[in-house]
């Protein structure tokens, strides 16, 4: 068993097929597996073995992709890092996964530090000198000879093959250890819920250092032999241009995305390659859902999951869809809701969600008893509150973290945001809370108001008043250009709150 062996296959069935499509470039499965058996060879011939970890520091390039799977040929783990990270946080992933090795591009090179203490070799894209990506390649070329490929060493299903880090909201990141077992069943799932066929062209501008961009997309494309249409990051314009040039069939995003796609106009450009849609990462507002199929006719497929199980373990749902759910367990996985007590609670009622399946992760890397933690009695408790129906469908209220205390009264963030989702004149919305010295806390709202639109806070304020019970009516309302984000389109509701703090 070793992922690497997905790109072997089609390098053999279909080695003219483009695997990658970038800038104007097109990678064909020949060309990802010739460039990551030379990569792999020279990392050998440097010493890195089966289980050594190397990192990938790198935005989305074709370099990742022939990385990611050279690391997998030699059995090692791949070591995830997010390319907006800078030296410390940089530093705090390379020293906590042991890593060997990093391959990084010029631009991102000065934020690895030199005293690493594991760290032996850097690998820099651009780079025209021993350390660069290409000089690497060639090493590799010379050691195997002319037309050699290195061949993907034997993994046994419970050997680690990737560390993905958790986004650290909380603490410190912690290294999600994800096994060759994990990733294989999950991608193998991804394939065939989201019905990937080998002349599929996938849009993947969603960051492959995240579990989403690397398994659900690359690891699944690579899977179906189908084309990844790579783009370094989602500029609306170029992006929604290249669909049309591209053929895209397949596009994939956040909720946030699909938000800001639907303020544009969107008949400027040719869409009408596209079969299919899904966004996951975060929870999709209902009343968005609803606003896109009124506009287009087809459903966003949703899918839920965490880092902790590779991730996907729920969807929206090849049998039927229902808004404002993120549908069911998928195949070989077991949803429940979870009381504080960790009993399971009756259908209908909220609690933690919590996940048994192939996906659930070995553990946090280096970590025990936070392992043990979220993993307790056998299921992968989320953090995240949930109620399921009668059906099985379960339906996301809200993070544990991002719970407003309102003098004792909970305030779900994401029920507010989907009645301010109803008002005309907003594009972005953020609920969250602020500390409040007589209530503990109250609710304050980061707002986006789409272009021309005479949304204020006072609108904002007196339609909650008529709308919502008096303690879910929030005490500030600020109107933003921007919502701060994560590099996957996610909003990040612990800045606001440390700024309402400050």
């Amino acid at each position: 068993m070793n992922l690497a062996q997905y790109l072997e296959r089609h390098a053999v069935a279909s080695p003219d097929h483009p695997a990658i499509r970038f800038e104007g470039r097109t990678i064909s499965y020949r060309d990802l597996d010739r460039a990551s058996s030379r990569l792999a060879t020279a990392l050998r011939a440097a010493g890195i073995a089966k289980g050594d970890r190397v990192a990938i520091y790198l935005p989305n390039v074709p370099e990742f992709a022939v990385s990611y799977y050279a690391i997998q040929k030699l059995g090692a783990i791949a070591v995830s890092i997010n390319s907006i990270f800078k030296t410390e946080e940089v530093r705090f992933l390379l020293d906590d996964s042991g890593a060997r090795a990093v391959v990084t591009v010029d631009e991102l090179a000065a934020f690895v530090p030199p005293d690493c203490a594991a760290l032996a070799h850097r690998i820099v894209v651009g780079a025209q000198s021993e350390s660069g990506f290409d000089a690497w390649v060639r090493r590799g070329e010379e050691l195997l000879g002319e037309g050699g490929m290195f061949a993907a060493v034997h993994c046994e299903p419970e050997d680690p093959a990737a560390l993905l880090y958790s986004s650290g909201t909380t603490g410190f990141p912690k290294g999600v250890t994800l096994t060759q077992a994990n990733i294989h069943g999950n991608v193998a799932s991804a394939a065939k819920y989201s019905g990937y066929r080998a002349d599929d062209r996938l849009a993947v501008f969603l960051p492959l250092f995240h579990v989403y961009g690397q398994n659900y997309i690359m690891n699944a494309c690579v899977l179906a032999g189908a084309t990844m249409v790579l783009f370094r990051r989602f500029v609306p314009d170029a992006v929604m241009r290249a669909v049309g040039e591209e053929k895209v069939t397949v596009f994939f995003g956040v909720p946030t995305i699909f938000i800001g796609l639907l303020s544009l106009d969107l008949a400027q450009y040719d869409l009408s390659s596209i079969r299919y849609e899904m966004s996951a990462a975060a929870t999709m507002p209902e009343e968005i859902s609803r606003r896109w199929t009124d506009s287009f006719g087809r459903r966003i497929y949703e899918g839920y999951g965490l880092t902790e199980c590779s991730p996907f373990a729920c969807y929206n749902d090849l049998e039927e869809h229902r808004f404002g759910s993120v549908g069911r367990a998928v195949e070989g996985f077991e949803l429940a809701i979870f009381d504080e007590n960790d009993k399971e609670v009756a259908h209908g009622e909220w609690g933690e969600i919590v996940i048994k399946g192939p996906g659930v992760m070995k553990g946090y890397w280096g970590r025990p008893e936070d392992s043990a933690r979220a993993l307790r009695g056998g299921w992968l408790h989320s953090g995240d509150i949930g109620r399921m129906d009668d059906d099985g469908y379960v339906y996301i209220v809200d993070r544990v973290k991002d719970m407003i205390n309102v003098s004792g009264f909970k305030v779900w963030p994401a029920e507010v945001e989907q009645y301010l989702y109803k008002i005309a004149g907003v594009q972005e919305v953020a609920v969250y809370g602020m500390p409040d010295a007589e209530k503990g806390e109250r609710v304050a709202v980061a707002l986006v108001a789409k272009p021309g639109s005479d949304v204020t806070a006072e609108s904002i304020v007196a339609y909650c008043r008529d709308n919502i019970a008096a303690y879910k009516v929030p005490a500030k309302v600020e109107i933003v250009k921007e919502l701060p984000k994560s590099a996957t389109g996610k909003i990040l509701k612990r800045v606001l709150r440390e700024q309402a703090g400050e």
